[in-house]
């Protein structure tokens, strides 16, 4: 337990809003002398959509729920019926339309990311050096992980390779 007193306490804080002060494969080094053999075998299995570990559990009924939720808006976004309304967390489906709603797709994704960052916080509570703290700290440098393939230039680019793809094709379906 000492050493995770250490541990903790040498990690720099997380925020949504941040970058991410180093690779996961660096945080897993950290950890190796810190932790059990089998506390580090989940944490290097550790994936957003993980089940097992502490804390883990309990994201991942949020984590669940949320995608569900992001499913059933793109299918009504898209007419297409949604299935699961009764399986549905009016908490969760409140705060993901919100997150959501109307806003560019960055920005969106900027909104779910601080989302699921106060869902960790709320989840870590008050620990701070225990296993709890440590998979929490864990699943935000994932969310951070997750956010550094976001670029906004290149998104613009794609976007414009495709809508100028898409207006080749226009233009080759009215030519016949």
């Amino acid at each position: 337990m000492a050493s995770y007193y250490y541990l903790m306490s040498s990690l720099p804080m997380l925020r949504a809003d941040g970058e991410m002060p180093f690779p996961y494969s660096e945080f897993l080094e950290m950890c190796r002398p810190a932790v059990s053999g089998a506390k580090y075998s989940l944490l290097r299995e550790l994936t957003l959509s993980s089940r097992k570990g502490p804390l883990v559990a309990e994201w991942a009924k949020f984590y669940a729920a949320m995608q569900r939720e992001l499913c059933c808006l793109r299918n009504r976004r898209l007419g297409r019926q949604t299935q699961g309304e009764q399986e549905r967390d009016d908490a969760v489906c409140a705060a993901v339309t919100a997150a959501v709603g109307g806003k560019n797709p960055l920005e969106a994704e900027k909104a779910l990311l601080a989302l699921q960052f106060q869902k960790l916080d709320e989840l870590i509570g008050l620990h701070y050096f225990d296993d709890y703290a440590l998979m929490g700290y864990a699943l935000k440098l994932r969310l951070l992980e997750r956010k550094s393939v976001f670029d906004q230039k290149k998104g613009k680019a794609v976007l414009g390779r495709i809508l100028g793809s898409l207006q080749k094709q226009i233009m080759l379906d009215e030519q016949e």
